[in-house]
């Protein structure tokens, strides 16, 4: 008989470690440039449990984390709380694959793309049931997206991201071999950050083909109609979502899950559509080619796929754009008086934004900001730098040379 924690109290104990963790990081740290970063750590590990492993059950019933108690996954937690009208749970703006959880959370890139096609107006997929249009559930997505963009921008990205910590840790990597990272030019950086625009702009396009029998009536590619008694729609090749076949997260998850005893690869290779090199669902040669060059970028260039993240870019329209900008929640502040243009902000910040040292001053968040609070930690004047949440300021830079 294996120990296991009520459900009722495995997330307040887990919550209670969790602030009992932050508090001995911000009381013990002793680096003044470094303790922000070693706190954004803590908590990106701690959200790859909470959020991706769901407290912390994994899928198809398995024990491994049993002991910490049972996770959320039978709950059809947008049906019990949206009346069945969004069986897939709320969108969250951190790109990751297959949640562990099951259907508390989900990819907003996936539900986008499945709710166009191929579940545009068909009620049955992924053992949901759908009772509201395609149209209507989209609608949701984006109203979950807009509010938890306006709630706490980039943020997301910066501190709750399973992949932004895989982007990190593979910067901590390089550090350890004492590497440099390389830069983008101002223009390049620039081109690729509009990267982003384009790629959700062919993932929409793309979706809306797919689906054309469903929304307009003619079909435009074959193997697109409605499949069997169901009424479930069809798929071109297992590419019901475009995006999803060459994300790099995809494969990430999934070959975590496998490591971790939590989803046993036989199943992985049993639905997909023929031999590796081939389309097929989850794990193909194509997702594993993005990993690899996306893995091999984000050596040497620091958070490289957060510059061209198609997720991070929506989180980005709708809290760094007009009119979202001016309703954001979530700030970076510059004190133009207390700013000496000395660079340091520049220089530290992972995705090569500009804003915070270009701007004179007042509000320099930007899209390609992801909040991460690098530049606030390791601003020398105290006060230059600040990162407010509902006009509260929650950190502020410190004068750490005059500290040392």
């Amino acid at each position: 008989m294996t120990w296991e924690l009520p459900s009722n109290i495995a997330l307040p104990v887990f919550a209670a470690m969790l602030l009992v963790g932050i508090y001995l990081i911000l009381k013990l740290s002793k680096s003044q440039t470094n303790k922000v970063s070693s706190l954004r750590l803590f908590i990106q590990i701690n959200s790859v449990i909470t959020i991706f492993m769901g407290l912390i059950l994994g899928p198809f019933d398995t024990p491994l984390w049993r002991p910490i108690g049972p996770s959320p996954r039978s709950l059809l937690f947008g049906a019990s709380f949206l009346k069945n009208q969004f069986p897939d749970g709320f969108s969250v703006p951190v790109l990751a694959c297959y949640y562990s959880n099951g259907r508390t959370v989900t990819c907003a890139l996936w539900q986008l793309q499945a709710y166009i096609f191929p579940y545009w107006n068909f009620s049955n997929g992924y053992e949901a049931i759908y009772s509201t249009s395609g149209l209507e559930r989209i609608g949701i997505v984006i109203v979950l997206l807009v509010i938890a963009s306006i709630i706490l921008g980039r943020f997301f990205c910066g501190w709750l991201c399973p992949f932004g910590l895989y982007m990190d840790v593979l910067t901590r990597i390089r550090k350890t071999a004492r590497l440099r990272h390389l830069h983008f030019s101002e223009k390049t950086n620039g081109a690729i950050s509009q990267s982003r625009y384009i790629i959700i702009a062919v993932i929409l396009i793309l979706s809306v083909i797919f689906a054309s029998y469903a929304i307009f009536g003619t079909q435009l590619v074959p193997g697109t109609t409605p499949a069997g008694p169901t009424g479930q729609a069809g798929n071109v090749g297992n590419l019901e979502q475009p995006f999803c076949l060459v994300c790099p997260m995809r494969p990430l998850c999934i070959l975590v899950e496998c490591a971790l005893g939590e989803m046993k690869f036989s199943y992985i290779s049993k639905i997909a559509s023929g031999p590796l090199w081939t389309t097929g669902f989850y794990v193909t040669s194509i997702n594993l080619a993005v990993l690899g060059v996306v893995t091999i970028l984000a050596l040497a260039y620091r958070r490289f796929w957060c510059r061209i993240c198609p997720l991070g870019g929506l989180t980005a329209l709708f809290s760094t754009f007009t009119p979202f900008k001016q309703i954001a929640m979530t700030r970076l502040n510059k004190n133009q008086q207390k700013c000496t243009r000395c660079g340091v902000c520049k220089r530290v910040c992972p995705t090569q934004a500009t804003a915070v040292y270009e701007k004179k001053g007042g509000n320099v968040t930007e899209s390609s900001c992801i909040l991460c609070a690098r530049c606030v930690e390791a601003c020398p004047y105290e006060g230059a730098l600040t990162l407010k949440v509902a006009g509260k300021t929650v950190m502020n830079s410190r004068n750490w040379l005059e500290q040392q």
